[in-house]
């Protein structure tokens, strides 16, 4: 089952997803994280979990004990916002729906331009895109929220990434689970 088709009516329990098999959990959870399906296949052998805050712990420590390399393919995993993905389509559905929430495909040419030069001097000044949870957000506090952030040093802004991520993460996991057994 693709993760990205599922549907409120169609939200599990943390019981029935201790009940799927290892590869079941992963297909289903796999998009969480942006591609990184890794995360929630060394979740699946820590279950059974006992509610949707132990699942959510879990995959948060896959990402924390990961490898520095790891932590930073995730971080790459990520699309620019309002990059050229977005503006071809070819974000995942999480991140459409995501970035269309905080109005940022939306945005007028202006508004467009800023983002673009935004997103350069992050990943100038960084090396990986700059990560926000956008649902959180809307496009001015986006702007400004780069903008401060670029004040950052890189080991800060890694950080600061990863909690994005895992922000992200969150509402996707909430988005496909209900909390309740």
């Amino acid at each position: 089952m693709d993760s990205a088709n599922f549907t409120p009516l169609m939200k599990r329990t943390p019981a029935e997803m201790n009940a799927l098999t290892a590869e079941e959990f992963t297909t289903l959870l796999g998009g969480v994280y942006e591609h990184s399906p890794w995360i929630a296949e060394a979740a699946a052998g820590q279950r059974p979990f006992a509610n949707l805050e132990e699942l959510k712990a879990a995959l948060r420590q896959v990402v924390q004990t990961a490898p520095e390399w790891a932590q930073f393919a995730l971080i790459h995993a990520h699309p620019d916002l309002a990059g050229k993905l977005a503006l071809d389509g070819r974000l995942t559905p999480f991140s459409a729906l995501e970035q269309a929430a905080s109005g940022i495909l939306s945005m007028n040419e202006n508004d467009l331009n800023q983002m673009v030069i935004a997103n350069a001097s992050y990943r100038e000044r960084f090396g990986f895109p700059f990560i926000i949870c956008a649902r959180r957000h809307t496009k001015a506090s986006i702007l400004a929220a780069m903008a401060a952030r670029l004040q950052n040093d890189p080991a800060t802004e890694r950080t600061a990434a990863l909690t994005e991520i895992h922000h992200i993460a969150q509402l996707r996991i909430d988005d496909l689970l209900c909390p309740e057994n």
